[in-house]
């Protein structure tokens, strides 16, 4: 999802002719009409797509208020629409120039040399004062960036969560989504040093799926995990509130994916683009329903009875492990890369336990081990990937996401505490940290 140049915006009007939807229209001097017609469809695409990326918001929220306890519900909707909140304010004021520099670096490769806020485009812009008539508008590209960045903080949030504090939380989220991932992604897809490498990673399985989950394992190691989880030399089961909830978020995030993959085409004003972006559709959606029926099987097999946290988990881990290619593979492959994100997930989360790693919504397998997978199967269906590039880059993300997070997590633990004390723990964040309870009328559950 390359974007080394800054976009631009033009008047919808400007399509009709195009089109011969208005026959009285006389041509412009000097202007190819069918520049318009592209700029005016690549916007677009980055405008449904990053609508639908941002309905993902929504499915997180409802994943985690799903598979918490009913005494930490409200806790998770918090932190949810505040983390999306904050994400928009801060990578609009750091975030955005940071991860592209328009090949002007401080640090060749590594650090960009444009600072300061994003800027968008005059009201009212016309052809030549665009930004990049030939391609889109700067809004819109910056609109669907945002909500990648976003999505990191996302992953981040229910794998923390039933004992971490608020304010804590968010200011990791700050830092999250105007520093580590911005810095990182410029590497990639702002024409820094892993994309001159080679590095192939269409729409974010390493650049946004891993990098969440990076943060995440590294912030649950630190913070530990809940009290009663591991007892004894065994595992605790701690049910979730609301599977049906759970569900629903599931399906919301499958859905927001068509935006999150089809939308990294980055293209739709050609016959070529406009393919492209219905086959990833399609191979996004199969290998949805790979992850998802894998783990259902799997968890029969190895379980005797299917399990539906695994399965809406498998189906995550599916889209996840699409997201590095979800272009070149044939509807079979794509379907088995997809399964095997799903066989992933029902091995990941009881070895997690085993080690007594803490992650409550299973957010660790689905997008960190399954986006490591998915980063490596590129190699499988794309002949320009090597994988000893993709197997460099996924440590050095790891390495710089892991040293900075540790940093920042530790610093917060020294100076505010992460953790909630044991009562409130026991009783439920919500209303020791929020004062109201998502269902009052079920308090203590």
């Amino acid at each position: 999802m390359n974007r080394i140049t800054k976009l631009g915006l033009v008047s919808a009007a400007a399509l009709l002719p195009t089109l011969g939807l208005a026959e009285e229209a006389a041509p412009v001097a000097g202007v190819d009409a069918s520049t318009d017609t592209i700029f005016i469809l690549n916007s677009l695409l980055f405008l449904v797509g990053g609508f639908l990326v941002f309905w993902m918001a929504a499915g997180f929220a409802m994943l985690e208020a799903g598979l918490v306890r009913g005494k930490n519900v409200t806790m998770q909707l918090t932190k949810n629409i505040a983390l999306f909140s904050l994400a928009a304010i801060f990578y609009y004021l750091i975030g955005y120039n940071l991860m592209y520099p328009l090949g002007t670096w401080s640090v060749d490769g590594i650090l960009s040399g444009v600072w300061g806020p994003g800027v968008l485009e005059a009201v009212g812009v016309g052809r030549d004062g665009a930004d990049d008539y030939g391609y889109a508008s700067t809004g819109s590209d910056f609109f669907f960036q945002l909500m990648f960045c976003a999505t990191t903080a996302s992953i981040v949030s229910g794998t923390l969560a039933e004992r971490i504090k608020l304010w804590p939380f968010l200011i990791f989220t700050i830092i999250l989504t105007a520093i580590i991932y911005p810095l990182q992604a410029s590497w990639k897809w702002g024409g820094g040093f892993l994309d001159q490498a080679g590095f192939l990673d269409f729409a974010g399985s390493t650049v946004v799926h891993s990098v969440g989950g990076w943060a995440a394992l590294t912030g649950a190691l630190i913070l530990g995990p809940r009290i009663g989880k591991y007892k004894n030399g065994k595992t605790i089961p701690i049910p979730g509130s609301n599977l049906t909830l759970a569900t629903l978020g599931t399906f919301i995030l499958w859905l927001g994916w068509f935006g999150f993959n089809g939308g990294s085409q980055l293209a739709m004003g050609t016959v070529g683009d406009v393919a492209d972006v219905s086959r990833i559709f399609a191979n996004t959606n199969t290998a949805a329903a790979g992850g998802a029926i894998a783990a259902l099987l799997l968890t029969q097999f190895m379980y005797k009875k299917p399990d539906l946290t695994m399965v809406l988990n498998g189906a995550l881990a599916g889209l996840v492990s699409i997201t590095a290619e979800p272009l070149t593979p044939s509807l079979g492959a794509a379907t088995l890369i997809g399964a095997v994100g799903g066989v992933i997930v029902v091995f990941a989360v009881p070895f997690l336990d085993k080690l007594k790693i803490d992650d409550v919504v299973g957010a660790i397998p689905v997008h960190l081990i399954a986006g490591i997978w998915g980063t490596i199967a590129v190699v499988f269906t794309n002949a320009d990937a090597s994988l000893g590039t993709q197997l460099y880059s996924i440590v050095v993300v790891g390495a710089f996401t892991v040293i900075v997070s540790a940093v920042v997590w530790m610093v917060l633990k020294t100076l505010m505490g992460l953790r909630v004390d044991e009562e409130t723990e026991i009783n439920g964040l919500d209303m020791a940290e929020l004062g109201m309870e998502a269902y009052p009328e079920f308090s203590k559950t």
